[in-house]
């Protein structure tokens, strides 16, 4: 039986971000994950947690200046010390939130000519953050998102992500596999679960085409769901996605899951 964690960065959007905890369990949900945790003292967010019995299960890395578009800085020359630090603040974070997993985003491509440069970068720079976060026993995440989105990424196909995991073989170093990603880039999203599954570390949902809720779209999510309780996925199935309405109205999708 699959578990499902909300995402309070797009979920839950009615009320304020610490409101959010409350109002995701009230529904059933028992985990939760986000974006960034940085604008709240990691304790007032544990407190959250705890108040409402809920698990942490994932969060960002700072990704440099999300508000000015950026997108990561693993991957983008001259901010190593900017990145270092920012693995060494979300390690804290981590620790006080009882979190197991951090994303790190790889940053956006400056111009083609620069790309094999950017990767080495990136390549590089996971490297040395994977060895950090395995020191304070947890698992770093990249995830492909797709070009539509976020064009100029780094990162876009499961293969890709996957080569560059085996290429730097840190243990703690797994990949995030959102299927909402996975099918605008490259459809044939089962097989892809059969392929890569023992590599990801975190599964990501979302409706296609429009990222609202995971039974709205052109993905069958409950064959899904059963292909991956028969592969023997036990890990939380993050809920990234936008609700077209209210999001506890939109919620019919998860009964049965509860």
């Amino acid at each position: 039986m699959p578990r499902f964690a909300a995402n309070l960065s797009m979920m839950y959007t009615e009320v304020p971000f610490l409101e959010r905890f409350g109002a995701c369990a009230a529904d059933g949900f028992r985990a939760v994950e986000f974006l960034f945790p940085y604008e709240h003292p990691a304790q007032v967010i544990r407190d959250e947690l705890d108040r409402h019995g809920l698990q942490q299960v994932l969060f960002n890395a700072p990704p440099g200046s999300f508000e000015a578009g950026e997108r990561g800085i693993a991957g983008l020359p001259g901010r190593r010390d900017e990145f270092q630090q920012g693995i060494a603040q979300a390690i804290e974070y981590a620790k006080v939130l009882g979190c197991p997993r951090v994303h790190v985003m790889a940053g956006l491509l400056k111009r083609e000519s620069e790309f094999t440069a950017q990767r080495e970068l990136y390549v590089d720079n996971l490297g040395w953050a994977a060895r950090k976060l395995g020191d304070a026993g947890l698992t770093m995440l990249i995830e492909p998102i797709n070009t539509r989105d976020i064009p100029g990424y780094l990162l876009n196909t499961q293969a890709d992500a996957h080569a560059i995991v085996e290429r730097i073989g840190a243990s703690n170093l797994k990949v995030q596999m959102d299927l909402y990603h996975c099918q605008i880039v490259e459809g044939d999203v089962a097989m892809k679960i059969r392929k890569h599954l023992s590599g990801v570390g975190h599964i990501q949902i979302a409706g296609v085409p429009q990222r609202h809720e995971p039974d709205i779209g052109e993905l069958n999510y409950p064959y899904l769901f059963e292909l991956l309780d028969e592969l023997g996925y036990d890990g939380w199935i993050g809920c990234e996605y936008r609700p077209k309405g209210r999001t506890s109205d939109g919620l019919r999708w998860l009964r049965p899951y509860l």
